[in-house]
């Protein structure tokens, strides 16, 4: 209750942080994604609602996870599906302007996510307040200060912030250097990363759980690392066959997907190159990454993740993605290609890494 604690009080700075600099910087803020002002015009548009999601977002956010921690998973899932049901309604009356809704396009798409925000919160917020009943987090004062807890919580989380931060910082970067390619390179990576990016939830979902479990099963007792090595070669083993099973699924249903979209002929070509490229990206992604944050950062290694987002991607990734895009001038493909070949090379670290038993780390007292 008290380390959930804190990270409420972090979570309602960061959302007040994050909700003013949208608020006093909307244009330069948008402008960092793309120089087309017709673009900005809109996602400034955009901001203006969607502002207001982040800290509904990340207080939700938190409170879920903390009933993750305890092993409450149905609300998530519950509360997630609910979210999606109501934005997607409202966006197709609002949007589109059906049933005699008035019709306002990009306004209409963020009413919808603030709506659904707001609803998400709100019910995670009753849950906790009058339904859990293993975590209770309210049935002492979860914001009473602690030193010791304050110290062992900002000594776990910075190398998992540090890592997290550096992931979403060089995401928008890298739709930034797409961005200033052209339409067609915006419109085919977009087309080409929506099934993946729908993979890539359930791959983070499958790190979350994966977390929970080694958390539950180092501190029940383990004595010895190498107890877990029959759960760590079971767990690389699913997440191989998920990622081959997967990937081989997003190939073959490469020309259904393109069908559901209309795009000029040369943004299809390029959606039809970059899809088969999503599918190979996606195997690597789906070992590493619950392997990484699953089981390395869930037993208590938070440092590991830090340490290789920050090797690959800012030292490697970024540096040869830009140069491949305003340098050498490579194709599209190319370029699509280097922002996202970490995911496959990560797997060697991780692998070596998993598989020698260093990261168990004990973090109860």
């Amino acid at each position: 209750r008290s380390v959930t604690g804190i990270a409420l009080k972090v979570g309602c700075v960061l959302g007040a942080g994050i909700f003013a600099l949208t608020a006093l910087f909307p244009a330069p803020i948008v402008g960092l994604f793309t120089p087309d002002p017709q673009i900005i015009t809109a996602g400034v548009e955009y901001l203006s609602v969607i502002k207001f999601t982040y800290p509904f977002y990340i207080l939700s956010t938190l409170m879920m996870a903390a009933l993750r921690s305890v092993e409450t998973v149905n609300i998530s899932f519950g509360t997630s599906l609910m979210s999606l049901v109501v934005n997607v309604c409202i966006n197709y009356l609002l949007i589109f302007g059906h049933f005699g809704f008035p019709e306002l396009g990009i306004l209409g798409a963020s009413i919808g996510t603030l709506t659904a925000r707001i609803l998400e919160f709100l019910v995670v917020l009753f849950y906790i307040a009058r339904v859990d009943r293993r975590l209770q987090l309210f049935s002492e004062n979860p914001f009473r200060r602690s030193k010791e807890l304050e110290r062992d919580y900002v000594r776990v989380a910075l190398p998992v912030v540090g890592a997290n931060l550096l992931w979403s910082m060089a995401t928008p970067i890298q739709t930034a250097i797409l961005g200033r390619l052209s339409s067609d390179a915006i419109a085919a990576n977009s087309v080409s990363t929506t099934v993946f990016q729908y993979l890539k939830v359930i791959t983070a979902s499958e790190a979350s759980s994966t977390s929970v479990t080694m958390g539950r099963i180092i501190g029940s007792g383990l004595t010895e690392p190498r107890q877990l090595r029959p759960y760590v070669r079971t767990l690389q083993a699913i997440f191989l066959l998920f990622g081959f099973a997967s990937g081989g699924s997003l190939l073959l249903l490469r020309q259904p997907l393109l069908s559901l979209y209309s795009l000029t002929p040369g943004a299809m070509e390029l959606a039809g190159q970059l899809i088969p490229l999503m599918a190979l990206i996606y195997v690597g992604m789906a070992y590493q990454m619950p392997i990484a944050t699953g089981v390395i950062r869930g037993s208590g290694d938070t440092k590991f993740s830090m340490y290789l987002n920050l090797i690959s991607t800012w030292l490697i990734v970024m540096p040869l993605s830009f140069a491949a895009a305003f340098w050498w001038s490579l194709p599209v493909f190319w370029v699509v290609f280097l922002l996202n070949f970490d995911q496959l090379f990560k797997c060697i670290p991780v692998a070596i890494r998993v598989n020698r038993y260093k990261w168990v780390h004990i973090l109860t007292r």
